[in-house]
C-alpha cells in the first residue's frame, strides 16, 4: 500500500479515527472542560464523528480546537495536504495542492498556511543545553530584490532571516525587522542556553551579544575563513540553502506578511529530517499532532 492511498487518504471515518489516534492516543478529551467522560451522537440527525461531554454537555469533534476547525474541506484532503507538505523536501506550491487533490487555489492556498501554523514550534527548551552538543550556530540570511538610489543590492530593503541552529540538533529562525544588537540579544538569550558555545560569523552584531554564553568563537567570511577546527556556521548555513531553494525554486514569492509561517515549515521539516530517521509518515504525524491548540482565519 503506497502512501497516498492508505485508509485515511480515501475513506473520511478512517481520516477521522486517524486524528483521533494522534490527537487522543488515550481516548477523547473535552476541549471546553477538559473530561474523558463522553458518548458519540450516531445517528442521521448528527454528521459524522459528533461526541458530547458528559460533564460540561457541550458538543465536539476531533477538529475542535485545532487549525482544521470550522473547515468544511473533508478530512481525507487535509490529510492528503499534510502529507504532501511534510514530505517534499523544498516545500509544495498550493498551485500544485489544488492540482493535486482537488480544490480551488485560494482553498488550498488557504490550507497550506493552516498547516504551516500546525507546524511552528511551540516544543520550547534551550538550543545547546545537557544532553546536546553544547555548540549553537548562528547566523542571518537575507531575501527579496529590491530599488533604491545608487549601486547596491540595498541590504537594509530585503526581508531578514535569523537562524539558531544546534549542532547535530534542531533548528529556529526568525523574521526580524532589521539586524542589530537590539533585535538579536532578546532572541538569543531567550532561546540558547547559557552554557552553549556560540558560533558565528565576523559580525560585529554577534560580538555584542555573545557574552551571555560559555564561548564565542567565529570564522572571518571576508578573509575566506570557513573552518577553522570545530568552528564554522557551514551547518546554518546549508539550512539556508534549503530554505533559500524551496522559496526561490517552489514558491517564487513570498509576502514579508507570511515569511514567518514559511520559515517555519523548512525549520519543522528540517528537525523531523530524514538523516534523525523521522519518516515521511511520521512527519506527517507530528504535524497533525502539533495542529492542537492553534486557529488561523482567512481574515
Amino acid at each position: 500500500m503506497t502512501a497516498l492511498t492508505a485508509p485515511q487518504f480515501t475513506d473520511e471515518a478512517a481520516a477521522r479515527a486517524h486524528l483521533e489516534a494522534i490527537r487522543w492516543p488515550a481516548g477523547p478529551v473535552c476541549p471546553h472542560c477538559g473530561s474523558v467522560s463522553f458518548y458519540r451522537l450516531e445517528g442521521k440527525a448528527h454528521r459524522p464523528g459528533l461526541l458530547k461531554c458528559k460533564d460540561c454537555e457541550k458538543q465536539y469533534s476531533v477538529t475542535v480546537g485545532t487549525v482544521f476547525e470550522r473547515s468544511k474541506i473533508p478530512l481525507t484532503k487535509w490529510m492528503m495536504a499534510v502529507y504532501l507538505l511534510c514530505s517534499s523536501k523544498k516545500g509544495i506550491s498550493s498551485h500544485q495542492i489544488h492540482r493535486i487533490i482537488g480544490v480551488t487555489y485560494k482553498t488550498a492556498w488557504f490550507m497550506t498556511h493552516r498547516i504551516r501554523e500546525a507546524m511552528s514550534d511551540t516544543s520550547g527548551g534551550m538550543l545547546g543545553g545537557a544532553g546536546s552538543s553544547g555548540v549553537v550556530e548562528a547566523d542571518e540570511t537575507y531575501f527579496g530584490t529590491t530599488r533604491g538610489q545608487g549601486k547596491g543590492s540595498h541590504i537594509s530593503k530585503k526581508q531578514k532571516v535569523v537562524a539558531l541552529l544546534e549542532r547535530n540538533g534542531r533548528v529556529r529562525a526568525f523574521h526580524v525587522p532589521t539586524v542589530n544588537a537590539d533585535t538579536l540579544k532578546p532572541i538569543l538569550e531567550a532561546n540558547i542556553d547559557k552554557a552553549a558555545n556560540l558560533m558565528t560569523d565576523e559580525s560585529q552584531v554577534y560580538k555584542k551579544v555573545s557574552k551571555s554564553f560559555a564561548s564565542h568563537e567565529r570564522v572571518n567570511h571576508g578573509k575566506k575563513e570557513y573552518a577553522r577546527g570545530n568552528v564554522t556556521t557551514n551547518t546554518v548555513e546549508g539550512y539556508f540553502g534549503i530554505l533559500k531553494r524551496g522559496i526561490s525554486g517552489v514558491y517564487q514569492h513570498v509576502s514579508p506578511a507570511h515569511l514567518e509561517r514559511y520559515v517555519n515549515e523548512f525549520s519543522f521539516r528540517y528537525n523531523n529530517r530524514t538523516a534523525l530517521e523521522v519518516t515521511d509518515a511520521e512527519r506527517a504525524k507530528r504535524a497533525l499532532a502539533g495542529a492542537e491548540g492553534k486557529r488561523l482565519t482567512y481574515r
